[in-house]
């Protein structure tokens, strides 16, 4: 948004956070971040308010905007199908539109009556072509097995789940000593951080910043952390096994509140079953990791149909053009409101 002439009054990643405990060491900065756009809207008052992802944050910023008469459209909506769904009502008051990311959010909105539409997933207008064969060039020779490591790309996330990580290759190539290891690492994570942990580890692990979307394409399998990750790996039809782990008191909290999902991995709950193991808290275990890896790994059919799947998932998240359209949406609103 820089790139494109926007003027940032606050960095998101200065203050977003994951987990519940976690929140409160970035308190100070997101009330400092609250104050400014609160006062944006009061004395700039803009034509609409447009909103994306981070719901605890911005539905108290479309409750402020509602009260100003500020048009509101919620791009990448709060997931009230996985917990607090009591928020809806809170949306229908004050959200104009909902831009829907993902099919089966439409009806939730709907019955609330709550104006939404389908604009499709954003992921497939940034996700780069690869051809697997030219995307192992370097990684995998012919014959060896390719595995990618996808920790997170938050520094928490890093530090839970590499450890798991790493001690699953080991016992990986225990198994199956033609393996390789490689791990994409995040723009927002340090390299040397990565680098430095992957250093100790008695695997070889071949640590590339940036590149995950050539190590989804080009990977046998990937052992990543539950997340959007999963949904790009799901658009190259990687297999996978998904991990993620919380602090005792955010994974605590966390289960009182998510409700009617009996999955976290976003290409579980597209597909509406269970396409990909999920290993979650406690599960997380090298050994499970491990296990769960070489069952995949081990079977061709197993490989071959949750491929499928994965590439069913990604039929379902729409055609390419998700952020043409929601633009046109904002624009619509924008001209509705300058009518009214």
């Amino acid at each position: 948004m820089a790139a494109a002439g926007v003027r940032l009054v606050q960095r998101a990643e200065d203050v977003t956070v994951v987990g519940g405990t976690e929140a409160f060491g970035r308190l100070p900065a997101l009330w400092s971040a609250f104050g400014a756009l609160r006062r944006l809207l009061q004395h700039r008052r803009p034509g609409v308010l447009v909103l994306i992802d981070f719901p605890e944050f911005n539905m108290r910023l479309a409750r402020v905007a509602h009260r100003l008469g500020v048009p509101v459209v919620y791009f990448v909506a709060p997931q009230l199908w996985a917990w607090r769904r009591g928020r809806v009502h809170a949306m229908a008051r004050d959200v104009n539109r909902v831009l829907a990311i993902f099919p089966f959010e439409v009806g939730l909105y709907q019955e609330a009556g709550v104006p939404v539409e389908f604009v499709g997933h954003p992921l497939l207008d940034v996700l780069p072509p690869w051809d697997r064969d030219a995307a192992r060039v370097g990684l995998a020779a012919y014959g060896e097995t390719l595995i990618g490591l996808l920790p997170g790309s938050r520094k928490a996330e890093v530090e839970r789940h590499l450890p798991v990580l790493l001690d699953a290759a080991r016992r990986i190539v225990a198994r199956r000593p033609r393996s390789r290891f490689v791990l994409p690492v995040a723009s927002t994570i340090a390299p040397a951080t990565v680098a430095a942990a992957t250093r100790d580890a008695s695997v070889p692990v071949k640590v590339l910043p940036g590149e995950a979307y050539r190590v989804m394409a080009g990977a046998d399998l990937v052992l990543v952390a539950s997340g959007t990750a999963t949904l790009e790996a799901a658009c190259y039809g990687a297999p996978m096994v998904v991990l993620y782990r919380l602090s005792p008191v955010s994974y605590a909290i966390a289960r009182q509140l998510v409700r009617g999902v009996s999955h976290i991995s976003l290409p579980n709950i597209v597909a509406g079953r269970e396409i990909v193991p999920e290993l979650i808290q406690h599960r997380a275990t090298p050994d499970a990791v491990a296990g769960a890896a070489l069952a995949i790994l081990e079977n061709d059919g197993a490989r071959a149909a949750q491929r499928a799947a994965l590439l069913e998932v990604r039929a379902r998240l729409g055609e390419a053009g998700a952020t043409v359209r929601a633009a046109h949406a904002v624009l619509r609103e924008l001209d509705g409101a300058a009518r009214r």
